[in-house]
């Protein structure tokens, strides 16, 4: 079964799949959209075209471990996501995620633009490997 992962941005979303016996999770690709409705319609049709089972998003907990706007926004997009797909929507605590894709990407010197274009994609594919590490397959 193939899991996607979903990095929630404002502006920029980072997804991620696993492979299919759910051992590791590689970042697949950057959607650039505000729009959550457009943005879950996408994320839709990637699941559709990827024969996607089930998706992971991460939920943006404060360091305390409160929920705040973002956690309710992350929600509510998983919400939508499931009408969409009809998919179980797992929420992930994305805590650190992006700390640890920052921190990868400077281990294999990926600087400026090109980091730009690809921290949100392996953000998304910490939260889905966190996942895929902690569940029983």
């Amino acid at each position: 079964m193939k899991v996607l992962g979903v990095d929630l941005g404002l502006a920029r979303t980072g997804i991620a799949i696993s492979d299919y016996n759910q051992v590791l999770a590689s970042p697949l690709c950057v959607i650039k959209e505000k729009d959550n409705e457009v943005l879950a319609q996408k994320v839709g049709q990637i699941c559709a075209d990827e024969g996607i089972q089930r998706i992971v998003v991460g939920l943006p907990k404060n360091m305390d471990g409160s929920e705040g706007a973002s956690a309710q926004n992350a929600r509510t997009f998983a919400d939508m996501l499931s009408k969409i797909t009809n998919l179980p929507i797992f929420m992930v605590d994305e805590r650190g995620t992006t700390i640890t894709a920052t921190n990868f990407l400077n281990d294999v010197n990926v600087r400026g633009k090109k980091r730009k274009n690809v921290v949100d994609a392996v953000a998304a594919t910490v939260i889905l490997q966190n996942y895929l590490d902690s569940c029983d397959k």
